[in-house]
């Protein structure tokens, strides 16, 4: 590699013994024994813990933390991350009953997501979770349920917003979209809700996701507060919360940085002392998966067989793209780039090489590093995937080809 190239960010999150990552306290040559095969992906407790008590130190203080379970819906995770944030989100009938299993309590759980069938929003109902409603037609059938039950349901309503975060991975909010309902008509959806025995919470505004951008995210929350401000300042019935949505970015490509948290922090801070206080007396949520898991997370493989062909290497694996398709540059990327990526077991060596990281399945696209400079690999090293402890199992192909699926840790 030559020196005008951009890097990666150090990845810095995991201690190293004698040249050999260490995650949860225990080095990975141990911890894949423990588990008993590769490939696996590995979550680091403690480093999850951190992350939250950071962000509990930036934010405001009076600011709800919510865990969207989207990015990392395992189990042990949510149950983990239950006794450390103040609500969780889901978006599926399948991500609430792993929430109520982890002992979160209904009225601190949201469903998010267009296209909530009629069973999925009634077994929300009857769980007594907070609805994030995304149209007028499902407010009408959460209405309908509402009098063939008796239940008296718990709602928000999703504002798609005329405005979008800039400079985001995915934008979720401006212009034409499948999410929430246009703000322009969230005044007469106020009204229709005012007539209804509905439990009404407030709004849920949500712009775009992963943004690294202090500026845009600064610009966003200021947008986001005064827009929702807006609407309840004429809205027929209270408005109890604002869900201002998350975006918090993680550097995983050549180039980039770490969100300056504090910034945003200080930045939101500011933001809530200028509401005036004849506003409602209102709370304000920031949701987030990505940035709290992402970077707890890695996934782990094993090189099974190393190849020089014309003068390249390629280290393969028993893993790929059917098991971290986001590392593969096929889940989101126009023009593919590397993952942070190490040899495990042979951390800050000196001896290097340029390689490429391959997995066992029939397809060129089963790609997770490519021409990278590595430690040198021989078969039998584990080859580490940093970032991985978001979107990476479950947004994955499992199926495809029909290999084993790995496993989950929680360390």
């Amino acid at each position: 590699m030559t020196t005008n190239q951009p890097k990666h960010a150090p990845m810095i999150q995991f201690p190293v013994q004698d040249h050999c990552l260490v995650i949860g306290g225990i080095p990975l040559t141990r911890l894949a024994q423990r588990i008993g095969s590769t490939p696996f992906y590995a979550y680091d407790r403690q480093l999850i813990s951190t992350r939250v008590q950071s962000l509990r130190q930036h934010l405001p203080p009076d600011i709800l933390l919510h865990y969207a379970m989207k990015a990392n819906p395992m189990p042990a995770v949510v149950q983990h991350l239950a006794g450390l944030v103040d609500g969780i989100d889901v978006a599926s009938v399948g991500e609430m009953k792993v929430a109520l299993d982890a002992g979160v309590t209904p009225e601190n759980i949201s469903f998010a997501g267009p296209g909530k069938n009629r069973q999925e929003l009634a077994c929300a109902i009857a769980a007594g979770i907070i609805i994030n409603m995304e149209s007028e037609q499902e407010l009408e059938t959460i209405a309908q349920l509402a009098d063939e039950t008796g239940f008296h349901p718990k709602v928000a309503v999703r504002v798609n917003p005329d405005f979008e975060l800039k400079s985001s991975g995915m934008r979720m909010g401006g212009g034409s979209k499948q999410f929430g309902i246009d703000a322009e008509r969230i005044p007469a959806v106020l009204q229709r809700i005012a007539q209804l025995k509905l439990d009404f919470e407030g709004l849920h505004i949500f712009s775009g996701s992963q943004n690294l951008r202090v500026e845009a995210i600064q610009e966003a929350h200021e947008k986001t507060l005064q827009l929702g401000l807006q609407l309840a300042s004429t809205s027929p019935v209270p408005i109890r919360t604002i869900n201002i949505g998350g975006g918090f970015g993680v550097p995983y490509f050549p180039g980039e940085n770490p969100l300056d948290l504090s910034a945003v922090g200080t930045n939101l801070k500011q933001l809530l002392a200028e509401i005036p206080a004849s506003s409602p007396n209102i709370r304000f949520v920031v949701e987030l998966g990505r940035y709290i898991v992402a970077e707890a997370g890695i996934y782990v493989c094993r090189v099974l067989e190393k190849k020089l062909s014309r003068g390249q290497v390629f280290l393969i694996t028993n893993g790929g793209l059917h098991h971290h398709l986001a590392a593969s540059g096929n889940f989101g990327q126009v023009i593919r780039k590397n993952y942070p990526v190490a040899v495990g077991n042979k951390m800050y060596i000196s001896e290097t090489e340029t390689a490429s990281v391959v997995g066992p399945l029939c397809t060129p696209l089963d790609l997770l590093a490519n021409q990278m400079e590595l430690s040198k690999a021989e078969p039998g090293d584990l080859i580490v995937v940093f970032q991985s402890g978001a979107y990476g199992l479950t947004a994955s192909p499992t199926s495809f080809l029909s290999h084993p699926a790995p496993l989950e840790i929680l360390a």
